[in-house]
Protein backbone atom coordinates (compact mmCIF):
# COMPACT_ATOMS: atom_id res chain seq x y z
CA UNK A 1 0.00 0.00 0.00
CA UNK A 2 1.40 3.46 -1.17
CA UNK A 3 1.32 5.96 2.15
CA UNK A 4 -0.44 9.54 0.80
CA UNK A 5 -0.68 12.29 2.41
CA UNK A 6 -1.41 11.16 5.93
CA UNK A 7 0.86 8.92 8.59
CA UNK A 8 0.73 4.81 8.46
CA UNK A 9 -2.34 3.09 9.03
CA UNK A 10 -3.57 3.30 12.68
CA UNK A 11 -1.79 0.47 14.81
CA UNK A 12 -4.03 -2.19 17.23
CA UNK A 13 -0.83 -3.72 19.36
CA UNK A 14 2.18 -2.27 16.92
CA UNK A 15 0.50 -3.88 13.93
CA UNK A 16 -0.46 -1.37 11.11
CA UNK A 17 -4.25 -2.18 9.99
CA UNK A 18 -2.91 -3.01 6.56
CA UNK A 19 -0.78 -6.01 7.81
CA UNK A 20 -1.84 -8.55 5.68
CA UNK A 21 0.66 -8.92 3.23
CA UNK A 22 3.15 -7.03 4.92
CA UNK A 23 6.43 -8.11 5.24
CA UNK A 24 8.26 -8.93 8.86
CA UNK A 25 11.58 -9.39 11.07
CA UNK A 26 11.78 -11.93 13.13
CA UNK A 27 14.69 -13.08 15.27
CA UNK A 28 17.08 -12.37 11.80
CA UNK A 29 14.58 -13.94 9.35
CA UNK A 30 12.12 -12.53 7.06
CA UNK A 31 8.60 -13.42 6.68
CA UNK A 32 4.87 -13.13 5.38
CA UNK A 33 2.12 -11.60 7.17
CA UNK A 34 -1.22 -14.14 6.44
CA UNK A 35 -3.23 -14.06 9.35
CA UNK A 36 -3.79 -11.42 11.96
CA UNK A 37 -6.16 -12.39 15.52
CA UNK A 38 -6.92 -14.40 17.95
CA UNK A 39 -5.76 -18.36 18.37
CA UNK A 40 -8.04 -19.93 20.94
CA UNK A 41 -7.32 -21.18 23.80
CA UNK A 42 -4.69 -18.40 24.07
CA UNK A 43 -4.99 -14.65 24.39
CA UNK A 44 -3.95 -12.17 22.53
CA UNK A 45 -3.14 -10.94 19.37
CA UNK A 46 -0.99 -13.57 17.12
CA UNK A 47 0.60 -12.76 13.28
CA UNK A 48 0.65 -16.12 11.26
CA UNK A 49 3.42 -15.49 8.81
CA UNK A 50 5.01 -17.86 6.26
CA UNK A 51 8.86 -17.43 6.55
CA UNK A 52 11.16 -17.16 3.46
CA UNK A 53 13.05 -20.21 5.30
CA UNK A 54 10.76 -22.97 5.44
CA UNK A 55 12.84 -24.41 7.95
CA UNK A 56 12.28 -21.74 10.24
CA UNK A 57 8.36 -22.74 10.54
CA UNK A 58 6.29 -25.21 12.02
CA UNK A 59 3.13 -26.23 9.72
CA UNK A 60 1.33 -24.64 6.96
CA UNK A 61 -1.40 -22.37 8.29
CA UNK A 62 -3.61 -25.47 10.29
CA UNK A 63 -3.39 -25.67 13.59
CA UNK A 64 -5.12 -27.64 15.86
CA UNK A 65 -7.44 -28.83 13.30
CA UNK A 66 -8.38 -24.87 12.28
CA UNK A 67 -7.09 -23.34 9.31
CA UNK A 68 -5.90 -19.65 9.31
CA UNK A 69 -3.98 -19.64 6.55
CA UNK A 70 -2.07 -21.35 3.56
CA UNK A 71 1.44 -21.74 3.08
CA UNK A 72 3.27 -22.70 -0.16
CA UNK A 73 5.62 -25.13 1.68
CA UNK A 74 4.51 -27.89 4.54
CA UNK A 75 6.21 -25.92 7.47
CA UNK A 76 7.12 -22.70 6.14
CA UNK A 77 4.32 -21.20 8.53
CA UNK A 78 4.32 -19.90 12.29
CA UNK A 79 2.46 -18.06 14.52
CA UNK A 80 4.50 -15.26 16.63
CA UNK A 81 3.50 -12.50 18.76
CA UNK A 82 3.09 -8.95 17.54
CA UNK A 83 5.83 -7.41 20.10
CA UNK A 84 8.66 -10.24 18.54
CA UNK A 85 7.69 -8.50 15.24
CA UNK A 86 9.51 -5.31 13.18
CA UNK A 87 7.27 -3.89 10.91
CA UNK A 88 10.39 -1.95 9.85
CA UNK A 89 11.67 1.95 8.98
CA UNK A 90 11.21 3.82 6.31
CA UNK A 91 13.92 4.72 3.50
CA UNK A 92 15.02 8.03 5.19
CA UNK A 93 15.46 6.72 8.82
CA UNK A 94 17.22 3.70 7.51
CA UNK A 95 19.60 6.05 5.84
CA UNK A 96 20.39 7.79 8.88
CA UNK A 97 21.34 4.77 11.12
CA UNK A 98 23.55 3.32 8.51
CA UNK A 99 25.37 6.09 7.31
CA UNK A 100 25.18 8.39 10.07
CA UNK A 101 26.47 5.60 12.48
CA UNK A 102 28.90 4.56 9.53
CA UNK A 103 30.79 7.72 10.35
CA UNK A 104 30.86 7.35 13.78
CA UNK A 105 32.99 4.89 13.57
CA UNK A 106 29.73 2.30 15.16
CA UNK A 107 28.57 -0.51 13.17
CA UNK A 108 25.00 0.21 12.24
CA UNK A 109 22.69 -1.99 13.65
CA UNK A 110 18.90 -2.44 13.38
CA UNK A 111 16.46 -5.05 14.95
CA UNK A 112 19.52 -6.91 15.97
CA UNK A 113 21.39 -7.39 12.62
CA UNK A 114 24.13 -5.81 11.24
CA UNK A 115 23.84 -3.90 8.38
CA UNK A 116 25.71 -5.30 5.20
CA UNK A 117 26.71 -2.24 3.22
CA UNK A 118 29.21 -2.22 0.00
CA UNK A 119 29.33 0.89 -1.58
CA UNK A 120 30.01 4.60 -1.05
CA UNK A 121 31.10 5.33 2.39
CA UNK A 122 31.21 8.96 4.21
CA UNK A 123 33.73 10.73 5.28
CA UNK A 124 33.50 13.27 7.89
CA UNK A 125 33.24 15.57 5.06
CA UNK A 126 30.92 14.44 3.02
CA UNK A 127 26.92 14.22 2.72
CA UNK A 128 23.78 12.30 2.02
CA UNK A 129 23.16 14.31 -1.03
CA UNK A 130 26.43 13.78 -2.78
CA UNK A 131 25.77 10.05 -2.48
CA UNK A 132 25.63 8.36 -5.94
CA UNK A 133 25.37 5.05 -4.51
CA UNK A 134 22.89 3.89 -1.50
CA UNK A 135 23.24 0.53 0.24
CA UNK A 136 20.68 -0.55 2.65
CA UNK A 137 20.68 -4.26 2.32
CA UNK A 138 19.12 -5.61 5.33
CA UNK A 139 18.28 -2.44 6.70
CA UNK A 140 14.29 -3.65 7.39
CA UNK A 141 12.87 -0.86 5.10
CA UNK A 142 9.45 -1.01 4.12
CA UNK A 143 8.51 2.29 2.16
CA UNK A 144 8.52 6.07 2.79
CA UNK A 145 6.79 8.89 4.94
CA UNK A 146 5.09 11.55 3.10
CA UNK A 147 6.64 14.70 1.68
CA UNK A 148 9.87 14.69 -0.06
CA UNK A 149 12.44 14.01 2.31
CA UNK A 150 14.03 11.51 0.23
CA UNK A 151 14.49 13.70 -2.57
CA UNK A 152 15.96 16.45 -0.39
CA UNK A 153 18.15 13.87 1.50
CA UNK A 154 19.45 12.12 -1.43
CA UNK A 155 18.75 13.37 -4.94
CA UNK A 156 21.64 12.61 -6.90
CA UNK A 157 21.13 8.82 -6.28
CA UNK A 158 21.86 6.28 -9.62
CA UNK A 159 22.09 3.14 -7.93
CA UNK A 160 19.84 1.89 -4.87
CA UNK A 161 20.46 -1.42 -3.06
CA UNK A 162 17.16 -2.31 -1.26
CA UNK A 163 17.97 -6.11 -1.21
CA UNK A 164 16.70 -7.98 1.40
CA UNK A 165 14.33 -5.53 3.14
CA UNK A 166 10.50 -5.10 3.93
CA UNK A 167 9.07 -4.17 0.74
CA UNK A 168 5.73 -6.01 -0.05
CA UNK A 169 4.67 -4.22 -3.02
CA UNK A 170 5.78 -2.43 -5.79
CA UNK A 171 3.35 0.75 -4.55
CA UNK A 172 5.35 1.81 -1.09
CA UNK A 173 8.85 0.97 -3.45
CA UNK A 174 7.25 3.66 -5.76
CA UNK A 175 7.05 6.15 -3.15
CA UNK A 176 10.92 5.85 -2.61
CA UNK A 177 12.04 5.56 -6.17
CA UNK A 178 9.63 8.58 -7.93
CA UNK A 179 11.81 10.98 -5.39
CA UNK A 180 14.94 9.95 -7.25
CA UNK A 181 15.43 11.15 -10.78
CA UNK A 182 18.83 10.35 -11.25
CA UNK A 183 17.94 6.59 -10.62
CA UNK A 184 19.23 4.22 -13.40
CA UNK A 185 20.08 0.51 -10.94
CA UNK A 186 17.84 -1.20 -8.72
CA UNK A 187 18.78 -4.08 -6.67
CA UNK A 188 15.81 -5.46 -4.91
CA UNK A 189 17.02 -9.17 -4.15
CA UNK A 190 14.43 -11.08 -1.65
CA UNK A 191 11.82 -8.77 -1.28
CA UNK A 192 8.41 -10.35 -2.14
CA UNK A 193 6.24 -7.96 -4.55
CA UNK A 194 2.91 -8.24 -5.19
CA UNK A 195 2.07 -7.21 -8.84
CA UNK A 196 0.21 -4.30 -8.94
CA UNK A 197 -3.51 -3.98 -9.76
CA UNK A 198 -2.40 -0.95 -12.43
CA UNK A 199 1.93 -1.28 -13.28
CA UNK A 200 1.75 1.44 -16.07
CA UNK A 201 0.19 4.18 -12.94
CA UNK A 202 4.04 3.00 -11.39
CA UNK A 203 5.90 3.69 -14.95
CA UNK A 204 7.10 7.07 -13.99
CA UNK A 205 8.65 6.00 -10.84
CA UNK A 206 10.94 3.52 -12.67
CA UNK A 207 10.85 5.42 -16.07
CA UNK A 208 14.98 5.69 -16.24
CA UNK A 209 16.52 2.54 -14.86
CA UNK A 210 18.41 0.11 -16.74
CA UNK A 211 19.34 -1.92 -14.52
CA UNK A 212 17.22 -3.93 -12.54
CA UNK A 213 18.10 -7.03 -9.92
CA UNK A 214 15.28 -9.12 -9.12
CA UNK A 215 17.03 -12.00 -7.46
CA UNK A 216 15.21 -14.36 -5.36
CA UNK A 217 12.09 -12.75 -5.56
CA UNK A 218 9.59 -15.91 -6.15
CA UNK A 219 8.46 -14.40 -9.45
CA UNK A 220 7.01 -16.27 -12.28
CA UNK A 221 7.64 -15.30 -16.22
CA UNK A 222 4.21 -13.98 -16.42
CA UNK A 223 4.26 -11.64 -13.24
CA UNK A 224 7.85 -10.23 -14.61
CA UNK A 225 6.06 -9.67 -17.85
CA UNK A 226 3.13 -8.32 -16.12
CA UNK A 227 5.00 -5.88 -14.08
CA UNK A 228 7.70 -5.10 -17.20
CA UNK A 229 5.34 -2.10 -18.24
CA UNK A 230 6.80 -0.01 -15.45
CA UNK A 231 10.42 -0.81 -16.69
CA UNK A 232 9.91 0.98 -20.15
CA UNK A 233 13.86 2.01 -20.61
CA UNK A 234 15.77 -1.53 -18.56
CA UNK A 235 18.54 -2.72 -20.53
CA UNK A 236 20.17 -5.54 -18.15
CA UNK A 237 17.66 -7.55 -15.77
CA UNK A 238 18.78 -10.43 -13.68
CA UNK A 239 16.08 -12.96 -12.19
CA UNK A 240 17.98 -15.59 -10.59
CA UNK A 241 16.16 -18.00 -7.99
CA UNK A 242 13.47 -17.33 -9.12
CA UNK A 243 10.41 -19.55 -10.12
CA UNK A 244 10.71 -19.21 -13.81
CA UNK A 245 9.23 -22.44 -15.41
CA UNK A 246 7.39 -21.54 -18.41
CA UNK A 247 8.95 -18.60 -21.25
CA UNK A 248 6.37 -16.43 -23.04
CA UNK A 249 6.78 -13.65 -25.60
CA UNK A 250 7.54 -10.14 -24.70
CA UNK A 251 4.75 -7.97 -26.28
CA UNK A 252 5.59 -4.38 -26.26
CA UNK A 253 8.07 -4.68 -23.29
CA UNK A 254 11.47 -5.78 -22.09
CA UNK A 255 12.67 -4.29 -26.29
CA UNK A 256 15.22 -2.57 -24.77
CA UNK A 257 16.85 -5.44 -22.77
CA UNK A 258 21.03 -6.25 -23.65
CA UNK A 259 21.44 -8.94 -20.59
CA UNK A 260 19.02 -11.43 -19.22
CA UNK A 261 19.82 -13.45 -16.68
CA UNK A 262 18.10 -16.76 -15.97
CA UNK A 263 20.18 -18.56 -13.54
CA UNK A 264 18.52 -21.09 -11.01
CA UNK A 265 15.13 -20.85 -12.51
CA UNK A 266 13.85 -24.38 -13.54
CA UNK A 267 12.82 -23.54 -17.39
CA UNK A 268 11.65 -25.93 -19.61
CA UNK A 269 14.04 -25.60 -22.85
CA UNK A 270 10.95 -25.93 -25.30
CA UNK A 271 10.07 -22.43 -24.56
CA UNK A 272 13.52 -20.82 -24.94
CA UNK A 273 12.31 -20.04 -28.48
CA UNK A 274 9.54 -17.67 -27.25
CA UNK A 275 12.12 -14.64 -25.51
CA UNK A 276 14.08 -15.38 -28.78
CA UNK A 277 12.72 -12.54 -30.47
CA UNK A 278 14.56 -9.80 -27.72
CA UNK A 279 16.34 -7.96 -30.97
CA UNK A 280 19.06 -6.30 -28.53
CA UNK A 281 19.29 -9.50 -26.26
CA UNK A 282 23.78 -9.51 -26.25
CA UNK A 283 23.76 -11.31 -22.75
CA UNK A 284 21.74 -14.81 -21.61
CA UNK A 285 22.42 -16.36 -18.28
CA UNK A 286 20.82 -19.50 -18.51
CA UNK A 287 22.91 -21.56 -15.67
CA UNK A 288 21.71 -24.45 -13.67
CA UNK A 289 18.45 -24.36 -15.33
CA UNK A 290 17.96 -28.01 -15.99
CA UNK A 291 18.23 -27.35 -20.06
CA UNK A 292 19.27 -30.36 -21.63
CA UNK A 293 18.22 -29.21 -25.70
CA UNK A 294 17.85 -26.57 -27.39
CA UNK A 295 16.59 -26.38 -30.87
CA UNK A 296 16.58 -23.82 -33.56
CA UNK A 297 13.87 -25.29 -35.71
CA UNK A 298 13.60 -22.38 -38.28
CA UNK A 299 16.59 -23.26 -39.85
CA UNK A 300 18.20 -26.74 -41.07
CA UNK A 301 21.84 -27.75 -39.44
CA UNK A 302 24.35 -25.59 -41.15
CA UNK A 303 22.15 -22.60 -41.32
CA UNK A 304 22.12 -19.54 -39.08
CA UNK A 305 18.58 -18.85 -37.56
CA UNK A 306 17.06 -15.55 -37.28
CA UNK A 307 16.81 -16.06 -33.54
CA UNK A 308 18.20 -14.11 -30.77
CA UNK A 309 20.22 -12.15 -33.62
CA UNK A 310 22.42 -9.71 -31.50
CA UNK A 311 23.47 -12.68 -28.63
CA UNK A 312 27.25 -12.72 -28.51
CA UNK A 313 27.07 -14.36 -24.90
CA UNK A 314 25.56 -17.07 -23.56
CA UNK A 315 26.29 -19.03 -20.69
CA UNK A 316 24.78 -22.55 -19.95
CA UNK A 317 26.98 -23.95 -17.07
CA UNK A 318 25.82 -26.44 -14.70
CA UNK A 319 22.91 -27.82 -16.72
CA UNK A 320 22.14 -31.85 -18.19
CA UNK A 321 23.37 -31.10 -21.74
CA UNK A 322 24.63 -34.82 -22.96
CA UNK A 323 24.34 -34.34 -26.34
CA UNK A 324 26.49 -33.01 -29.14
CA UNK A 325 23.60 -31.60 -31.15
CA UNK A 326 22.97 -29.16 -29.07
CA UNK A 327 26.45 -27.34 -30.24
CA UNK A 328 25.67 -28.16 -33.33
CA UNK A 329 22.38 -25.72 -32.75
CA UNK A 330 24.59 -22.84 -30.80
CA UNK A 331 26.82 -22.91 -34.35
CA UNK A 332 22.76 -21.24 -35.67
CA UNK A 333 23.42 -18.12 -33.33
CA UNK A 334 24.71 -15.36 -36.12
CA UNK A 335 26.14 -13.33 -33.55
CA UNK A 336 27.59 -15.99 -30.54
CA UNK A 337 31.49 -15.36 -29.59
CA UNK A 338 31.63 -16.01 -25.63
CA UNK A 339 30.16 -19.83 -24.55
CA UNK A 340 30.14 -20.85 -21.29
CA UNK A 341 28.61 -24.56 -20.71
CA UNK A 342 31.73 -25.90 -17.79
CA UNK A 343 29.81 -28.81 -15.56
CA UNK A 344 27.66 -30.37 -17.96
CA UNK A 345 27.59 -34.06 -18.44
CA UNK A 346 28.70 -33.97 -22.52
CA UNK A 347 31.95 -31.71 -21.18
CA UNK A 348 32.70 -33.41 -18.01
CA UNK A 349 32.05 -36.76 -18.56
CA UNK A 350 32.04 -39.46 -20.54
CA UNK A 351 33.81 -41.48 -22.99
CA UNK A 352 36.25 -38.70 -24.01
CA UNK A 353 38.42 -36.79 -21.69
CA UNK A 354 37.96 -32.73 -21.05
CA UNK A 355 40.72 -31.92 -23.60
CA UNK A 356 39.00 -33.51 -26.23
CA UNK A 357 35.46 -32.51 -25.35
CA UNK A 358 37.24 -29.25 -25.34
CA UNK A 359 38.63 -29.42 -28.83
CA UNK A 360 35.50 -30.72 -30.14
CA UNK A 361 33.42 -27.62 -28.91
CA UNK A 362 35.53 -25.39 -30.58
CA UNK A 363 35.66 -27.36 -33.74
CA UNK A 364 31.33 -27.50 -33.62
CA UNK A 365 30.93 -23.52 -33.45
CA UNK A 366 33.00 -21.76 -35.74
CA UNK A 367 32.75 -18.27 -34.72
CA UNK A 368 33.78 -18.60 -30.74
CA UNK A 369 36.03 -16.24 -29.22
CA UNK A 370 36.13 -17.42 -25.94
CA UNK A 371 35.31 -20.67 -24.27
CA UNK A 372 34.52 -21.42 -20.54
CA UNK A 373 36.37 -17.80 -20.42
CA UNK A 374 39.46 -18.53 -22.01
CA UNK A 375 40.64 -17.23 -25.32
CA UNK A 376 40.41 -19.42 -28.31
CA UNK A 377 44.11 -18.51 -29.86
CA UNK A 378 43.99 -19.24 -34.26
CA UNK A 379 46.48 -21.88 -33.20
CA UNK A 380 44.60 -23.69 -31.02
CA UNK A 381 41.32 -23.12 -33.27
CA UNK A 382 43.13 -24.52 -36.43
CA UNK A 383 44.83 -27.71 -34.19
CA UNK A 384 41.14 -28.17 -32.70
CA UNK A 385 39.13 -28.48 -35.86
CA UNK A 386 42.07 -30.83 -38.26
CA UNK A 387 41.95 -33.02 -35.12
CA UNK A 388 37.93 -33.00 -35.63
CA UNK A 389 38.74 -33.79 -38.88
CA UNK A 390 40.52 -36.64 -38.22
CA UNK A 391 38.20 -37.99 -35.48
CA UNK A 392 35.58 -38.12 -37.72
CA UNK A 393 37.39 -39.14 -40.74
CA UNK A 394 35.92 -42.65 -41.31
CA UNK A 395 32.87 -41.45 -40.43
CA UNK A 396 32.98 -38.90 -43.10
CA UNK A 397 34.33 -41.54 -45.83
CA UNK A 398 31.52 -44.60 -44.80
CA UNK A 399 28.95 -41.90 -45.05
CA UNK A 400 29.26 -41.09 -49.26
CA UNK A 401 32.78 -38.54 -48.63
CA UNK A 402 35.76 -38.56 -50.70
CA UNK A 403 39.05 -37.04 -51.11
CA UNK A 404 37.52 -36.30 -54.86
CA UNK A 405 35.72 -32.84 -54.51
CA UNK A 406 33.84 -34.17 -57.26
CA UNK A 407 32.92 -37.31 -55.39
CA UNK A 408 32.19 -36.39 -52.01
CA UNK A 409 28.91 -36.26 -50.91
CA UNK A 410 28.52 -37.49 -47.63
CA UNK A 411 25.06 -38.60 -46.44
CA UNK A 412 22.34 -36.20 -45.00
CA UNK A 413 22.71 -38.16 -41.75
CA UNK A 414 26.83 -37.32 -41.28
CA UNK A 415 26.14 -33.56 -42.28
CA UNK A 416 22.70 -33.16 -39.85
CA UNK A 417 25.91 -34.55 -37.32
CA UNK A 418 28.51 -32.83 -38.15
CA UNK A 419 27.06 -29.75 -40.51
CA UNK A 420 30.58 -28.19 -40.60
CA UNK A 421 32.63 -30.97 -41.78
CA UNK A 422 32.68 -29.63 -45.28
CA UNK A 423 33.22 -26.30 -44.29
CA UNK A 424 36.55 -27.26 -42.58
CA UNK A 425 37.73 -29.28 -45.15
CA UNK A 426 37.62 -26.50 -47.60
CA UNK A 427 39.29 -24.84 -44.79
CA UNK A 428 42.26 -27.06 -44.28
CA UNK A 429 41.97 -30.45 -46.69
CA UNK A 430 40.35 -33.79 -46.06
CA UNK A 431 42.43 -35.86 -43.87
CA UNK A 432 45.25 -38.14 -45.53
CA UNK A 433 44.51 -42.08 -45.18
CA UNK A 434 46.82 -42.59 -42.83
CA UNK A 435 45.39 -39.89 -40.09
CA UNK A 436 42.06 -41.25 -39.60
CA UNK A 437 41.47 -42.31 -36.34
CA UNK A 438 39.96 -45.74 -35.84
CA UNK A 439 37.74 -45.77 -32.26
CA UNK A 440 39.19 -47.89 -29.62
CA UNK A 441 37.62 -48.82 -26.38
CA UNK A 442 38.65 -45.87 -23.63
CA UNK A 443 40.80 -47.46 -21.37
CA UNK A 444 42.81 -44.26 -20.16
CA UNK A 445 43.52 -45.31 -16.43
CA UNK A 446 45.97 -48.26 -18.68
CA UNK A 447 47.32 -45.65 -20.81
CA UNK A 448 48.83 -42.94 -18.26
CA UNK A 449 51.89 -41.98 -18.67
CA UNK A 450 53.96 -39.75 -15.87
CA UNK A 451 55.64 -36.72 -17.44
CA UNK A 452 57.33 -33.55 -15.66
CA UNK A 453 57.08 -30.67 -17.93
CA UNK A 454 59.94 -28.04 -17.44
CA UNK A 455 60.27 -24.34 -19.28
CA UNK A 456 64.71 -24.65 -19.57
CA UNK A 457 64.29 -20.70 -21.42
CA UNK A 458 62.18 -19.40 -17.92
CA UNK A 459 63.86 -20.81 -15.03
CA UNK A 460 61.45 -19.11 -12.70
CA UNK A 461 58.59 -21.22 -13.69
CA UNK A 462 58.54 -24.68 -11.70
CA UNK A 463 58.42 -28.13 -13.37
CA UNK A 464 54.31 -29.12 -13.63
CA UNK A 465 53.96 -32.79 -13.46
CA UNK A 466 51.09 -34.10 -15.25
CA UNK A 467 48.98 -37.93 -15.86
CA UNK A 468 48.67 -38.09 -19.19
CA UNK A 469 46.83 -40.86 -21.98
CA UNK A 470 50.03 -42.15 -24.34
CA UNK A 471 47.43 -41.85 -27.16
CA UNK A 472 47.38 -38.36 -26.57
CA UNK A 473 47.92 -36.31 -29.79
CA UNK A 474 50.67 -33.35 -29.44
CA UNK A 475 48.13 -31.35 -30.55
CA UNK A 476 46.33 -31.52 -27.81
CA UNK A 477 49.48 -31.38 -25.44
CA UNK A 478 49.85 -27.91 -26.92
CA UNK A 479 46.87 -26.79 -26.29
CA UNK A 480 47.06 -28.38 -22.34
CA UNK A 481 50.31 -26.40 -21.95
CA UNK A 482 49.02 -22.96 -23.37
CA UNK A 483 45.96 -22.63 -20.65
CA UNK A 484 48.84 -24.34 -17.81
CA UNK A 485 51.18 -21.83 -18.69
CA UNK A 486 48.87 -18.80 -19.29
CA UNK A 487 50.43 -18.26 -22.88
CA UNK A 488 47.70 -18.08 -25.40
CA UNK A 489 48.73 -17.34 -29.03
CA UNK A 490 52.36 -18.34 -29.10
CA UNK A 491 53.75 -21.42 -30.82
CA UNK A 492 55.17 -23.84 -28.73
CA UNK A 493 58.09 -25.80 -29.62
CA UNK A 494 58.41 -29.37 -27.62
CA UNK A 495 61.19 -32.17 -26.88
CA UNK A 496 61.64 -34.21 -24.40
CA UNK A 497 64.80 -36.05 -22.64
CA UNK A 498 64.71 -38.71 -19.71
CA UNK A 499 67.67 -40.22 -17.60
CA UNK A 500 68.23 -43.71 -19.93
CA UNK A 501 68.76 -40.68 -22.92
CA UNK A 502 72.32 -39.13 -21.06
CA UNK A 503 71.87 -35.57 -21.31
CA UNK A 504 70.22 -35.63 -25.42
CA UNK A 505 66.69 -34.20 -26.63
CA UNK A 506 64.32 -35.49 -28.75
CA UNK A 507 62.15 -33.43 -30.80
CA UNK A 508 58.50 -33.65 -31.10
CA UNK A 509 58.10 -31.73 -34.67
CA UNK A 510 54.48 -33.93 -35.98
CA UNK A 511 51.41 -32.42 -33.97
CA UNK A 512 49.26 -34.77 -35.60
CA UNK A 513 51.41 -37.64 -33.79
CA UNK A 514 50.78 -39.55 -30.72
CA UNK A 515 52.91 -39.16 -27.45
CA UNK A 516 53.54 -42.70 -28.04
CA UNK A 517 54.98 -42.55 -31.39
CA UNK A 518 57.75 -40.85 -30.16
CA UNK A 519 58.21 -43.74 -27.58
CA UNK A 520 58.03 -40.81 -24.64
CA UNK A 521 58.21 -43.60 -20.92
CA UNK A 522 56.98 -43.06 -17.96
CA UNK A 523 58.90 -40.18 -15.53
CA UNK A 524 60.24 -38.55 -18.63
CA UNK A 525 60.73 -33.91 -18.78
CA UNK A 526 58.75 -32.97 -21.87
CA UNK A 527 60.69 -29.15 -22.40
CA UNK A 528 58.59 -26.44 -23.16
CA UNK A 529 60.11 -23.55 -25.83
CA UNK A 530 58.05 -21.00 -27.18
CA UNK A 531 58.54 -17.58 -29.63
Amino acid sequence: MRVKDGEQPAMEEGVPADAVGRRIACDGEIATVLFVGMVPPTKGLWLGVEWDNPERGKHDGCHEGVRYFTCSHPTGGSFVRPKKASFGVDYVTALKLRYEREREGTEPVIKGIAVDYRYQKLSNKQKAENLREVALRRCEVWGATPGDDIKNTTPDVEFLDLSHNLLWSWEPLAAITEQLPELTGLHLGYNRLSVPSDPSSLRHAFANLKVLILQGCGLTWPQVLQCAGMWPQVEELYLERNNITQLQRPVDVLQSLTTLDLTNNPIASETLPEISALSGLKTLVLADTGLSTIEFNDVPAGSKTAMFPALQNLALRDNNITEWRVLNELEKLASLEHLMVQRNPLIESGERNPETAWQITIARIGQLHTLNSRQIDPVERRGAERDYLKMFGKQWLESGGHWDPEKNNPGAAFLAEHPRYLALIQKHGAPDEGELVTKKPFALKNQLLNLTFTCPDDTDRKPIPKKLPCSMELQKVKGLLHRLLKLPGVDLHLSYTGTRMEGAEVEMDNDLKELQFYSIEDGDSILVRWS
